[in-house]
């Protein structure tokens, strides 16, 4: 075994530093650097579970509106299906003019007054679920509601009226299942023009 033969002397010396002996000789400095970095872990901490929260609740948010708008337009295929028999129905009772339903006997007037309950049960149905229709005729054409087929010379209405409806248009829970198909007056005065006039005093 060989002997140490490194000379005490010559090893260097560890000097402490001025903040390792102030913290040696104090305590209470040691003790609230400690509070200082609880402190700071605390708050990242609380920050953390904060945006997680947050996050959490947007899902769940997120989640019951997917969930409410499931039950409101996951019927909007069937429903325009749906409205297709509506029109038939309508078209039905369309093609006999007033005069003969008012004179119709017997079976054709069981026969009618079927088709026009059918068609009022159909509807109700439709409107129970959401499904609304758009009641178009004298309204100012929108194009979010409705679609224009043609145009209607009428100097006597404001350009831009509905003047005729060629198949209804309906909205399920305020969004448009299907535009009204329209014709639309031209050659009036301007809607505005019109709104004006009527407003003013005589």
């Amino acid at each position: 075994m060989s002997e140490d033969t490194r000379n005490p002397a010559e090893e260097p010396e560890v000097t402490a530093t001025p903040e390792d002996t102030a913290a040696a000789a104090d305590p209470a400095a040691e003790f609230a650097a400690e509070k200082e970095r609880l402190e700071a872990e605390i708050a990242a901490l609380k920050d953390k579970f904060l945006r997680a929260f947050a996050e959490a609740d947007n899902v769940r948010r997120r989640a019951e509106r997917e969930v409410a708008d499931a039950k409101i337009y996951g019927i909007s295929s069937f429903a325009r299906d749906v409205l297709t028999l509506s029109d038939d129905f309508e078209r039905a009772l369309g093609a006999i003019d007033a005069e003969a339903r008012a004179n119709a006997q017997g079976t054709l007037k069981t026969l009618l007054e079927g088709i026009d309950l059918t068609s009022r049960s159909l509807s109700q149905t439709l409107a129970k679920h959401g499904v609304t229709r758009i009641e178009a005729e004298g309204t100012r054409f929108d194009p979010n509601l409705h679609q224009a087929m043609f145009e209607v010379p009428n100097p006597n209405v404001p350009s831009g009226t509905v003047v005729q409806v060629i198949q209804p248009g309906y909205t399920i829970g305020g969004r448009v299942l299907r535009p009204a198909m329209v014709g639309v007056a031209r050659g009036g005065p301007k809607a505005v023009q019109a709104e004006e006039a009527a407003d003013r005093p005589n």
